[in-house]
């Protein structure tokens, strides 16, 4: 009897690309990425999920890439941080960590960023955190401060201590996409 195959022929949809490759099963997102796609953006730290350096969007959602296995990864839109941008022009998450120095070594940025799209995202949307006071659906999105966007943004460590920065680009970043979607609003 043939042993069955440990691996798979996967197509994964990254940053609105397809790419088709075969993969071992015990494969993680995270080394397809950087190893077979050569996406490194996506950085890989601590291997168990703790770190949140590893940070990426699955349909939209912050998932560490770490423990997420690429043949899971199918038929899901997967983003990186190479995907953020909207062609040349910087994510406002991006162009606020920028102007705000929310990074020093820059190693955990990409999931920084990645996870700091979402949060933004989570909070717009209404999604309470540990910190938000009344969690009633009701009470819509809680005002955006230091605490909530500090708790919402705790699973991704910076080695460097940017954490001050980092909120505040969070913050201003999110300002931004309020304010867009006042605009747009306001002109539909």
């Amino acid at each position: 009897m043939t042993p069955p195959t440990p691996s798979s022929t996967v197509t994964l949809n990254i940053n609105g690309e397809k790419h088709t490759l075969t993969v071992d099963h015990r494969t993680t997102l995270l080394d397809a990425l950087r190893d077979r796609l050569d996406l490194t953006g996506t950085k890989k730290g601590c291997d168990h999920g703790q770190c949140g350096a590893c940070t990426v969007l699955v349909d939209g959602r912050r998932t560490v890439s770490c423990l997420q296995l690429a043949v899971a990864s199918e038929g899901r839109e997967i983003t990186t941080v190479e995907g953020v941008a909207e062609g040349e022009r910087l994510h406002p998450v991006q162009q606020a960590f920028l102007d705000l120095d929310g990074f020093q070594c820059g190693y955990c940025t990409p999931g920084q960023i990645c996870s700091a799209v979402a949060v933004i995202e989570e909070h717009a949307a209404g999604w309470p955190s540990a910190v938000t006071a009344d969690v009633r659906p009701e009470a819509g999105p809680p005002p955006l401060t230091t605490e909530e966007i500090k708790e919402r943004m705790s699973g991704n460590l910076c080695r460097c201590g940017a954490y001050g920065q980092i909120a505040q680009a969070v913050a201003r970043a999110a300002a931004e996409a309020s304010t867009e979607k006042l605009t747009e609003e306001t002109t539909v």
